[in-house]
């Protein structure tokens, strides 16, 4: 489950386009922030995704990745020419096929091989129709579904819906969000040639001038259950009401939000899969695992990134494709999974009660934020290296104090898990799975 958003220049106060996602999944699958440099393939080279292997090309581009730890592909991300990519699961009436691409391998394909938004759709539905798309996306539980895409370049945006080798695509006016369902109906830009006449074969549309593509290809009953409809909803009357004047902080704002249905109740002490800033802990639904914001504009690319899961409690950290180590190489895969293991250990002894003056450290956190918003935002044009290195530096290194103070100070005390038994149950057992109740400090 995720949410994926983007507001084009039209729509932003800086003029700039915004793209921002929230990655749900399996609260106790790592996400990893990994960064891979531009590569040369030699003729004749192949590369091999999560399940299948495939032809490679003769050039990778430099691409940011935020990926589940066991995964080739990646949940969402960026290249070096400011192509930014999300995905979503989605629930249709085709069947699943035997195992081909994730929708996750697409994600990094396109990132890896594509310039523009438009390469990039072009790109994805090409690999769809010559590899297809299937497999577990599960990382603790078996879950399959089909994808759906939002990719950005620093000009324009395009969203992908897919439901097996079918495929619809509308390019995006000023703002748009997509969630886990359907949402193109009649009004598409492109599409795959058979798309009506297959759905008109099924009796799922009487006719050319019946077809909905969401209407006719949607698992009802699995999209509703997925919460996904009141996330879309959120997302997208929040951009509505703000067009014009969005900013990183309203995507951070709304990454962040939780559902009216909460009643004011701490998303702490049940589960809110119907809330963009996603909390575990029912029968049905995932965690918010990642959260990423990206504001696209020559010369460079500002990214801001919680490197943590639950992005009401996390900090978002700015990050630029400069020659820097902040974020992790691929010999580096241990050193992020410590990264997101610390910041995930951070959000269990929040639901167990045992951070003191949470209010206190949670504000601590919120002014290491503005403070590199700050500077970020007094740049302006100005892409100096070392300034750059400097924000970073001081950012990435402020909050990772941070987290370790906390967590080696909140894992002594006594706390308990709220909320009703079937709550107190799923999280006192994904807790031991990682191992976190074992933890004592030196």
């Amino acid at each position: 489950m995720c949410d994926t958003m983007v507001a084009l220049g039209n729509s932003t106060k800086s003029g700039n386009v915004i793209f921002a996602k929230n990655s749900d999944r399996q609260p106790n699958e790592p996400l990893l922030m990994i960064r891979i440099p531009r590569k040369s393939h030699p003729p004749g080279a192949k590369v091999k995704c999560t399940y299948i292997t495939i032809d490679q090309v003769s050039e990778t581009f430099e691409v940011l990745l935020l990926k589940p730890s066991w995964m080739w592909g990646a949940e969402m991300g960026a290249n070096e020419y400011g192509l930014n990519i999300g995905n979503e699961a989605v629930f249709t009436k085709v069947k699943q096929g035997p195992d081909a691409l994730l929708g996750m391998d697409l994600v990094r394909l396109a990132l890896e091989r594509c310039k523009t938004s438009t390469e990039a759709l072009h790109l994805i539905t090409e690999l769809l129709q010559k590899h297809g798309q299937g497999g577990n996306c599960g990382y603790e539980k078996r879950f399959v579904y089909h994808n759906s895409f939002l990719i950005a370049d620093r000009d324009s945006a395009w969203v992908l819906e897919t439901a097996g080798p079918y495929w619809a695509a509308e390019k995006v006016k000023d703002v748009r969000a997509i969630s886990n369902r359907l949402s193109i109906g009649k009004d598409f830009d492109l599409a795959h040639p058979e798309l009506i006449d297959y759905a008109v074969s099924k009796g799922w549309c009487k006719s050319e001038e019946d077809f909905d593509f969401a209407r006719c290809y949607s698992n009802q009953l699995i999209t509703r259950f997925s919460g996904s409809a009141s996330r879309q909803k959120a997302c997208s009357t929040r951009l509505q009401r703000e067009k014009g004047r969005i900013t990183v902080e309203t995507m951070m704002e709304i990454l962040r939000s939780h559902d009216e249905s909460l009643g004011g109740k701490s998303p702490f002490t049940r589960s809110a899969l119907s809330s963009v800033c996603m909390h575990g802990g029912g029968l049905v639904g995932d965690h918010t695992t990642g959260s990423y914001v990206a504001e696209l504009a020559e010369p460079l690319d500002t990214y801001w990134i919680t490197g943590g899961s639950t992005p009401c409690i996390s900090v978002f950290k700015p990050f630029w494709l400069t020659d820097n180590n902040v974020v992790f190489s691929e010999e580096q895969e241990q050193d992020a999974l410590d990264f997101w293991l610390l910041r995930e250990e951070f959000h269990r002894l929040v639901l167990q009660n045992k951070v003191f003056e949470l209010k206190k450290h949670l504000q601590q956190g919120a002014e290491l934020e503005r403070r590199s918003l700050e500077k970020a935002a007094a740049l302006g044009s100005r892409r100096d290296p070392k300034e750059l290195e400097a924000i970073m530096a001081e950012a990435w290194q402020a909050e990772d104090k941070l987290m370790k103070t906390i967590v080696n100070r909140s894992r002594p005390n006594a706390g308990e898990i709220k909320g009703n038994l079937l709550f107190r149950r799923y999280w006192k057992k994904q807790t031991e799975k990682l191992g976190f109740h074992k933890r004592t400090n030196p």
